[in-house]
Formats: C-alpha cells, structure tokens, sequence
C-alpha cells in the first residue's frame, strides 16, 4: 500500500514513466512519484545546482515577475518576509529588494539557516518549490506556522488540470519533481491548514491566512 504523502489516504498507480510510478490520491487529488523512487540527497542538489536562476538572466526575471508583481500589490517596505527555497540564486529576493522589501532566505541545500525559521513572517515565497516537496504535509504545515495573522504564500509552480495529458506533460520529466497539485489539491491544502483563502490562476498560487 503507498498512502499519499499530503494527506495520508491510500492511493493506486496512475502513471509509469522510465520505471518510475506515479500514484494519484483519491481524496486530495494529488499526483505523486513512489517514495521508493525520491532522488538521493547529493542528486537532487546536484540537479538544483543546474537550474538557471542566474538574478542577471532577463527571461528567468521575466518568468518570475508575475510572482513579485503580486507580493508587492500587498506588501511594502515595512513588512518582511522569507524566499523558502530560494536555490543558488534567489532571483525573487533580488529582485523584492530592488522593490525595497526585506526577504530573506532559507533553502536546505544553499541557505540552511534554521534559525530564520524560527520567527514570523508577512510575507512567504516559494518559487518553483512545492513540487519538490517529499513530505507536503511537513511542509505546508510548516508554512502556515510561519505566516503571521492575515500574511500570505505565493508560491510559483505547474498546476496539473485534469485535461493535461500526464504522459506528455513536460513538469513531470524533471527527476526532483515529486509531487503535482490539481486544483482540488490546492484547496484541499488550504481546508486543512486552515488557510483563509487560496487563489490561483496559470501557475501563480496565493495562500492567505
């Protein structure tokens, strides 16, 4: 039996790719590779390691925009807020801080500074993260704890509609990529976190507390 990493219901095979499974979970609609398939540690920093978020890379900055466009229609100077797996180059931040605002960072592989996760933040971002997550109830959890009252989540990543053909669909190709959210998955996420609201529209994600 392999239950669902999110929410723990016993889900059934939806997809083979490469001798890799992908299960789908019936109660929360998420799409996850095997846990006995998860890429080793070295590996899966190895891949981020080569991932183009050079902060100089216009097309990456032009990818990320709608990201920072929406943090700062809430948020000013005078609120802080944390990049959650800002990678080796934390394009979002630099870019935050060009708008005035204060981020800083944490990434397991890059930015390991535990300490940062120990005080309350206005504002969290995770671009291109959440489909990393090995343990998305660990890490949602975490999340929401970390918000102050009425602060929010923008998190970037491929939301996976049911009209995607999966076999072809190019998000899952990338060895690091775990875990996929339909819609219901994203409001199932915010039900039991006990988020306010999430909204979410192409692949900008918004979790408000």
């Amino acid at each position: 039996m392999v239950t669902c990493p999110l929410c723990s219901a016993e889900s059934t095979i939806y997809y083979t790719y490469k001798n890799k499974q992908y299960y789908a979970c019936p109660q929360c609609r998420g799409v996850f590779l095997d846990p006995a398939a998860l890429p080793e540690p070295d590996a899966e920093k190895e891949r981020y390691a080569h991932h183009n978020n050079d902060i100089n890379d216009q097309g990456y900055r032009n990818f990320v925009q709608p990201l920072v466009s929406a943090v700062t229609e809430f948020f000013t100077f005078n609120h802080f807020g944390l990049d959650f797996g800002a990678g080796p180059g934390p394009v979002v931040a630099t870019m935050l801080k060009e708008q005035g605002l204060r981020t800083t960072l944490y990434d397991p592989f890059f930015h390991n500074n535990p300490q940062v996760l120990e005080r309350k933040y206005d504002y969290i971002v995770s671009c291109e993260v959440i489909e990393h997550f090995y343990r998305p109830d660990l890490e949602f959890s975490l999340l929401y704890s970390l918000l102050r009252p009425h602060g929010k989540l923008f998190c970037m990543t491929s939301v996976y509609y049911d009209h995607i053909d999966f076999g072809s669909w190019y998000y899952k190709n990338d060895p690091t990529h775990v875990f996929f959210y339909r819609p219901q998955t994203l409001r199932y996420i915010s039900e039991k976190f006990a988020f306010a609201d999430v909204s979410f529209r192409n692949n900008l994600v918004v979790f408000s507390k």
